[in-house]
């Protein structure tokens, strides 16, 4: 491959070889410590993530996903999957999967009610109410936990940096937006 060709990435956009990248590559030293602090830190956020999924997995056998979509449903009965794929910020078709899993360890049910039979409303069933009793905290996740205990200048300060992060990306996935986090190995 001559320095002068293109890549077609996953997604058919173009990406430069490495050789032909570093003639408009900035010149910062790869050693930058507020780069590599980012890394580290990027790093942290990760595997924190990862490290409370499988733990929540461990303690009660629903992965971190699972479990806040479960006590989303007992905080509100009635709601629909899309109301789920909404408050978890995932994909209808992501919720759907994730709640079908959930109601075949039995701890949801879905019910048809109203003049519109085609309306699936979901309730918890008393094998889930038992599991929320002493599931671990945040049923709602590490990250959006976290991200809510932040004072509102430092999440938009996150916001915009990683805005501008995405931005400078060559190759993303804006549909991972939409995507659980995958539980972690430990």
């Amino acid at each position: 491959m001559t320095t002068d060709q293109t890549n077609v990435g996953p997604e058919g956009e173009t990406c430069l070889p490495v050789k032909a990248a570093l003639k408009d590559a900035p010149v910062t030293e790869p050693d930058d410590p507020r780069v590599m602090a980012a890394v580290r830190h990027f790093r942290i956020v990760v595997r924190s993530i990862q490290a409370h999924s499988a733990w929540v997995e461990r303690q009660c056998g629903l992965s971190a996903a699972q479990l806040w979509a479960l006590w989303e449903v007992a905080r509100a009965p009635g709601m629909n999957v899309s109301e789920i794929a909404r408050r978890l910020s995932i994909k209808p078709a992501t919720a759907s999967n994730l709640l079908d899993k959930v109601e075949n360890k039995g701890l949801l049910k879905r019910a048809r009610s109203g003049p519109d039979q085609r309306v699936v409303k979901l309730f918890v069933t008393e094998a889930g109410d038992e599991l929320l009793r002493t599931a671990p905290l945040p049923a709602q996740g590490a990250l959006l936990d976290g991200l809510t205990r932040m004072a509102e200048g430092e999440l938009q300060g996150l916001n915009q940096g990683l805005e501008a992060l995405v931005e400078i990306l060559s190759i993303k996935d804006e549909g991972s937006a939409l995507s659980p986090m995958p539980p972690g190995k430990s």
